[in-house]
């Protein structure tokens, strides 16, 4: 039992005193040591991913700001969506593209000074705009440990990256509201079950009239649009600054909110 115990723990351990590769180092598929697929990786046996998957969700649940349980959740229970989101990348040539070049986003690889220069419109304009006002960073987006396919380690990687992109395409800030908003929107797109348990879950904390909107307007609005939007893991941000945010939307399908979400907690 001792043993068993030791070997469940182990990668914990390695996950907490872990601090991550600098984010703009592409996730490759070379030789990093025993048993390693890329920078970061822990592998762990079918076991250990399914204590994780409890620990991690009966955390996430509890609370939902603990973004490093989020993303083990995510990472040990996304196997199968996770190749189906990669196949749709492969199936598109601009998603064929990602996958191949693996871009990374993070300060180190952003243009800031680009950016700030777009004019007001813009898609890079308004991308800059929500980080400024929601004091956000790309930075803050944990590294993969827990996949053990380094590609499939990558499109999940890259789903964490694009998510303040979602949120500037949706139009949602960072307070409780706008991120089950853009979860729900999230999970009809990528079918990961994190997403799909942040969505039903995450209403828990929400008063009785933001529960009310969210159900009969927020939420009918977010799925549709997750519906009808191609898979946006396919959609080479870096290279739409320039494009009109107006016209990014209407190339995916994503409509206007049906309200303003600011101030509603």
């Amino acid at each position: 039992m001792a043993t068993l115990l030791r070997s469940v723990v182990r990668p914990l351990c390695a996950f907490r005193g872990s601090p991550g590769p600098p984010a703009g180092v592409p996730l490759r598929a070379v030789s990093h040591g025993a048993g390693l697929l890329y920078p970061e990786h822990i592998p762990t046996s079918l076991l250990q991913k399914v204590l994780l998957a409890a620990g991690s969700a009966g955390m996430a649940l509890y609370n939902p700001y603990r973004h490093d349980m989020v993303a083990v959740l995510g990472e040990t229970t996304g196997h199968r969506a996770l190749k189906v989101l990669r196949d749709q990348m492969k199936r598109d040539p601009e998603g064929a593209q990602i996958l191949q070049e693996r871009p990374r986003i993070s300060l180190s690889t952003l243009d800031m000074g680009k950016l700030r220069s777009l004019p007001e419109g813009s898609f890079g304009c308004a991308y800059l705009h929500f980080l400024d006002v929601n004091k956000v960073s790309p930075d803050t987006r944990a590294p993969t440990r827990f996949v053990d396919d380094e590609e499939l380690a990558y499109v999940i990687q890259r789903y964490r990256e694009i998510h303040d992109m979602l949120h500037t395409l949706l139009g949602m800030p960072t307070n409780i509201l706008g991120e089950i908003v853009v979860k729900w929107f999230e999970a009809v797109q990528t079918g990961l079950p994190m997403c799909i348990l942040s969505a039903l879950f995450g209403p828990i904390q929400l008063s009785a009239q933001n529960l009310q909107l969210l159900i009969s307007e927020l939420i009918p609005w977010a799925v549709e649009n997750g519906h009808r939007a191609p898979c946006v893991l396919s959609v080479y941000y870096e290279r739409r600054w320039e494009q009109p945010l107006q016209a990014l939307r209407q190339e995916l399908g994503i409509t206007e909110p049906p309200l303003r979400v600011e101030g509603l907690v």
